[in-house]
């Protein structure tokens, strides 16, 4: 669009004053495409009319929901307990440092704490899987009636966890990790050789912060790619931090 108008601007500009504002009017476009992509960015990820938090509004964060796998030879994901059991300590760490960062009013609660409410979080992953699916994959998944927009809400079902924790709002992660075993390493390089490529570990989630109280998503962010590692300490917060990529501003 900016190449067009340029054209236009030397054809028609005959004097000194006219070229001038024209040049003033051409580099605003810049700025003024900078804020419009901005705008559209932070809208994927934020319900219409919701663009910050109240410092004094807390919030409960629920367990990571977090599972890993290893890859055997043949792409078979083989669960490993003991690098989810690693990777929750992990997360959890991560999540109570950035909460405390962004200088959020947090309430963590535990394993036990939320067992009453597996209902609740069943129907929270649910429609994450949705909205992943839907808002923040590709487009040709997107949903026409909602044009563009984080517009998904739970009603009343978020209304129990708000009456047992105070909380107005909750923070739901998910997230599953996979990892090549050596056998898949090798072969990986087998078929390379042959010209067949064949994918290691990935690494995707998605992460929801609902206001308990109408039920309405008012932020969401979707993780997927080849890279990451839940396994160590500093590669988990990394990916904590991908993860709330566009967090809302706490003022």
């Amino acid at each position: 669009m900016t190449s067009s108008i340029i054209v236009v601007a030397r054809r028609t500009c005959t004097g000194l004053t006219l070229c001038a504002g024209l040049g003033v009017a051409l580099f605003g476009l810049a700025p003024q495409a900078a804020a419009q992509t901005a705008a559209q960015t932070a809208s994927r990820y934020l319900a219409p009319g919701f663009t910050q938090l109240a410092r004094d509004q807390k919030i409960v964060v629920l367990p990571p929901d977090v599972e890993l796998f290893s890859l055997s030879a043949g792409g078979v994901a083989e669960p490993r307990a003991d690098w989810t059991a690693a990777a929750l300590g992990h997360m959890k760490s991560a999540l109570a440092a950035k909460t405390g960062k962004l200088g959020l009013t947090a309430l963590t609660m535990s394993d036990a704490q939320v067992e009453p409410f597996a209902e609740q979080i069943s129907l929270q992953v649910a429609v994450s899987r949705s909205i992943a699916l839907h808002h923040a994959g590709p487009g040709v998944w997107a949903l026409p009636t909602k044009e563009g927009r984080l517009d998904w809400s739970f009603d009343d079902a978020m209304k129990p966890l708000q009456a047992a924790s105070g909380a107005r709002y909750g923070l739901f992660v998910w997230i599953r990790d996979s990892y090549a075993s050596a056998e898949r390493k090798a072969a990986m390089v087998a078929l390379a050789v042959l010209g067949v490529g064949v994918t290691g570990g990935r690494q995707v989630g998605n992460a929801a912060l609902v206001d308990l109280e109408t039920g309405r998503v008012v932020w969401f962010n979707r993780l997927a790619r080849p890279s990451g590692d839940l396994r160590e300490g500093p590669a988990a917060a990394e990916s904590i931090e991908a993860l709330l990529t566009g967090f809302p501003e706490v003022r």
